[in-house]
This record gives structure tokens, C-alpha cells and sequence, in this order.
């Protein structure tokens, strides 16, 4: 038997207005296939979904004025939680660059409402530094700087900030950072709750998508 009579064989010929017309049967195997590959996808897409948002990046949107003006409130982010989660996986703390804007969760030290579940702050003091805070003014002292140094000179985001209140000595420990919020006047951070742990670090604030027409990298 010849290809095409193979093909005529699995056709049916049916007759209507007085024409022959050839209607292809679909083998159940088939239909079958074509269902599973459809159920296939259906789960495997929120999965995937699932996969990206809890170990590579999600979409964060900003909650109140702490980060002004570098974040306004109501801005929606990509936070990235890639390198979090190398280190993770690595067994090894992840600690952020200083400057970086990190998103963390909520610290038990803090007072507020229930339905804050994240911050975001830029990181200002690294492990193994004293931190101090005098007179308006932030100092840190570390190896390399032995006199201290302002984190926040010569800065983009200092340009507005007048003072830095509170009375803070500290030395940042092990696996932790010190957080403060650009708007220094109006920020619950580490002159409230202290320097935070790696381990409640979300990940980093990467690129502001909305507004659109202010989109830029952070």
C-alpha cells in the first residue's frame, strides 16, 4: 500500500449537497496528547512563575515617604534575589554593597502596622564597623578608615538631606548591615531597630518600572 492510501484509509468519506467530501479521523492517542501537553503547560507556567518571583527577581511596589526623593511613594520596583539566593545555596551570608537599596522583611523590633511586611532602605554601614551618629552627622570607622568618613558625601541622594538625627555608637556585627532611609527626618531604620541580619534580606531594589516616564536604574 502507498503512502496516499494509507492517508485515504485513516479518511472517512462523507456526502452532502450531492459532493464527496474527505474528513481526517482524529485518533484518541492524539486527543490525548494534545490534553496533556495543554495540562502540562497550564501547571508548569505558575510554577515557573513561583520559581522566578521567590529566587530571581519580583516586582516591589514602595510604601511610604522614607526613600524621598530618590522613591516616591507608590513607585514599583524589580527587586533582584539572585544573589541571595548563590549565597544561600552556598551556605554563606549575603551581604549587600553599601549604597545598595535593599528590600528585608519587617524586624520584630519594630512597631508597625501588621500589613507592613517589607522595608526598604540603602545600606550605609558594613559588617565590622562602628557606625556613629553625632550632631546630624553620620561617621564610619573601619580598617580602611581608621579616622572615619562620611557615607553620605558627595552622594546623589544627600543632596536633600539636611541632618541625620539620633545618637548612635555602634559596631555593625557579624552577617548584618546598617540600613537608614534617604529621608532621614521621616524613616524608621537602624536608629530605631538596629543593624539588620542578612538573613531577612529580600534582595535588591534594581530598577524603578513605574512611573514609566521616570524608569531608571537604582
Amino acid at each position: 500500500m502507498t503512502e496516499s492510501e494509507n492517508q485515504e484509509s485513516k479518511d472517512t468519506v462523507v456526502s452532502y449537497n450531492g459532493q464527496n467530501h474527505k474528513v481526517m479521523k482524529m485518533s484518541a492517542s492524539r486527543v490525548f496528547k494534545g490534553l496533556s501537553g495543554t495540562l502540562g503547560l497550564l501547571i508548569a507556567a505558575p510554577l515557573l512563575a513561583l520559581l522566578i518571583t521567590s529566587h530571581i527577581f519580583q516586582p516591589y511596589q514602595v510604601d511610604g515617604q522614607s526613600m524621598e526623593t530618590t522613591l516616591q511613594d507608590g513607585d514599583r520596583l524589580i527587586v533582584y534575589k539572585l544573589p541571595k539566593t548563590i549565597s544561600n545555596l552556598g551556605g554563606s551570608a549575603y551581604i549587600p554593597g553599601r549604597w545598595d537599596i535593599i528590600v528585608f522583611d519587617k524586624p520584630k523590633q519594630l512597631n508597625a502596622p501588621e500589613s507592613t511586611k517589607h522595608l526598604i532602605k540603602r545600606v550605609i554601614g558594613l559588617p565590622g564597623e562602628r557606625v556613629l551618629i553625632r550632631q546630624g552627622k553620620v561617621t564610619i570607622f573601619n580598617k580602611d578608615n581608621p579616622e572615619g568618613f562620611d557615607p553620605d558625601a558627595n552622594k546623589d541622594y544627600s543632596k536633600d538631606i539636611i541632618s541625620t538625627s539620633g545618637n548612635v555608637d555602634l559596631t555593625v556585627g557579624s552577617n548584618e548591615v546598617f540600613v537608614l532611609g534617604d529621608n532621614r527626618g521621616n524613616s524608621a531604620d537602624s536608629r530605631v531597630f538596629g543593624p539588620i541580619p542578612s538573613s531577612i534580606i529580600v534582595g535588591d531594589a534594581t530598577v524603578r518600572f513605574i512611573p514609566v516616564n521616570n524608569m531608571k536604574r537604582l
